[in-house]
């Protein structure tokens, strides 16, 4: 699939099969992800791909709106070594990771973490020091459902030339 088709087909889906998402296709989607641009090149990110179905329940359990995570047969958490600019490193390699996923033909949502009250919890269930912040959860995996488009806002309501133009 081409990069602007699937950024403009991918959907944040919460229902997957049970089907396992094979290794190689994971680290992957993961690849894709290191390769995010980030300041100064510093990649202060690192990813943990949790398949075991214990430890995906467990981060469901802390997580306010990712109780689905538990049903996804694989997890990808995001951290970053908190550097000046780590948040908008992780959600650049966090957007890679989306993209990619539905590329490969796996859907995926993702669910906050940074600024989330469970963020410390995750750091402990996943064994991360304190050193490093949780950007977000990734719940990939295959799914039976085609989620559609909905409230998407139109190219010419939120694009300006050459100065931000007021439309109210």
């Amino acid at each position: 699939m081409k990069a602007l088709e699937a950024i403009k087909t991918r959907r944040s889906v919460r229902s997957f099969t049970e089907k396992p998402v094979p290794r190689r296709i994971i680290e992957e989607i993961v690849d894709g992800a290191r390769l995010a641009p980030s300041a100064n090149n510093i990649q202060p990110w690192e990813f943990v791909a949790v398949t075991d179905q214990a430890t995906r329940e467990r981060i469901a359990e802390v997580t306010d709106y990712g109780k689905f995570i538990a049903d996804a047969p694989v997890c990808v958490a995001v951290f970053c070594k908190e550097t000046k600019y780590y948040l908008e490193d992780g959600c650049a390699a966090t957007e890679n990771i989306l993209i990619g996923a539905c590329a490969l033909g796996l859907s995926s949502c993702w669910v906050a973490g940074d600024k989330k009250r469970y963020a410390n919890r995750v750091n402990a269930i996943l064994e991360v020091p304190d050193s490093y912040k949780l950007v977000s959860l990734l719940a990939l995996g295959y799914s039976n459902i085609k989620a559609s488009a909905y409230g998407k806002r139109e190219l010419d309501e939120v694009m300006h030339w050459e100065k931000f133009q007021d439309r109210d």
